[in-house]
């Protein structure tokens, strides 16, 4: 599969107001991909739904696979900045931590309940490393080991792997039991992990 960066996508509508073609078929196939899953989704689908014709398609992302990784790659890019902005006035570093909880929960409920979106594209790309994928977790694994450190929290490396794992088994497990307790109870846990006195 070709690599896109996630700022391909993120041109400037003209002044007329109209959306450009990349542009709409990189949210619908956002749209489509999370909704229905990957592999469920033809291009003739997103086109449709998109209004582009197909040699837009081809001219922008060359391909279905290519169009997959620009998903993935923006999704990354949103996700990353709406952890930003959660914690913009949060100093606490194992508060920060522990938003990644928070923001799960409220993803699970406007998602209804599908899961991690990563971990859904890596299921049906079996034996392919998605490189938005790997980059979105290795993100996320350092910024937990970074604010472990800031907390004054020692093998902060192994412990973010640990915290790492309670949230991608709480992901699926809000996926299979259609709620938000899998999340809260991982949350508790990590905390719990992390050794922080209660207040």
């Amino acid at each position: 599969m070709s690599t896109l960066q996630a700022g391909t996508t993120a041109t400037a509508a003209p002044a007329t107001g109209t959306v450009p073609p990349a542009q709409r078929l990189l949210a619908t196939a956002a749209e489509l991909f999370a909704n229905q899953g990957i592999r469920a989704v033809g291009i003739d689908q997103i086109l449709r739904e998109a209004g582009v014709a197909k040699a837009s398609l081809y001219s922008t992302y060359g391909s279905k696979d290519a169009l997959v990784i620009a998903y993935l790659a923006d999704l990354d890019h949103a996700d990353r900045n709406r952890w930003e902005r959660a914690v913009a006035e949060i100093d606490d570093p194992v508060d920060r931590i522990l938003t990644f909880f928070d923001l799960a929960s409220g993803a699970a409920t406007r998602r209804d309940y599908r899961g991690c979106l990563y971990a859904n594209a890596a299921t049906e790309y079996p034996g392919v490393e998605l490189e938005p994928v790997r980059a979105h977790r290795q993100w996320l694994r350092d910024t937990i080991a970074a604010l472990l450190d800031q907390a004054g929290v020692s093998s902060s490396a192994l412990l973010a792997r640990r915290i790492q794992l309670l949230y991608d088994g709480a992901l699926l497990g809000s996926k299979l039991d259609r709620s938000t307790e899998p999340i809260v109870a991982a949350r508790t846990l990590a905390e719990e992990l992390i050794g922080r006195p209660r207040h």
